[in-house]
């Protein structure tokens, strides 16, 4: 991962999400599921390859070429380079984190 801030600021925003949880339920479960729903909500948005997935949805199924690497950094443009808006993708997300969002919030107030 090339800019390590925006990691360390989600899991220290992870650390005083889970310690209001403990504070609030006083269960050590729901801080744990709380930590691991965080680092996989963490994972699945800072992490993954970008680059493999700024290609058409049908390639996904494929490695990236060195061509394809190669045009994908030439595209490449000032502020424009992690925050390219794929409706494929923001729907995939929505639907996943929404419902997990949906099932954590679900354990967490019962």
């Amino acid at each position: 991962m090339a800019n390590d801030v925006a990691l360390r600021s989600a899991i220290v925003w992870l650390a005083v999400i889970i310690v209001l949880v403990g504070v609030r339920t006083l269960s050590l479960k729901k801080m744990m599921i709380t930590y691991a729903f965080g680092m996989v909500g963490i994972a699945g948005i800072l992490l993954p390859d970008w680059d493999f997935f700024d290609r058409d949805f049908s390639r996904w199924c494929y490695p990236v070429t060195a061509e394809e690497r190669a045009a994908l950094l030439a595209r490449r443009s000032g502020l424009i380079k992690r925050c390219r808006i794929y409706p494929m993708r923001v729907i995939i997300y929505t639907t996943i984190y929404g419902f997990g969002l949906y099932k954590w919030w679900t354990f967490i107030s019962s």
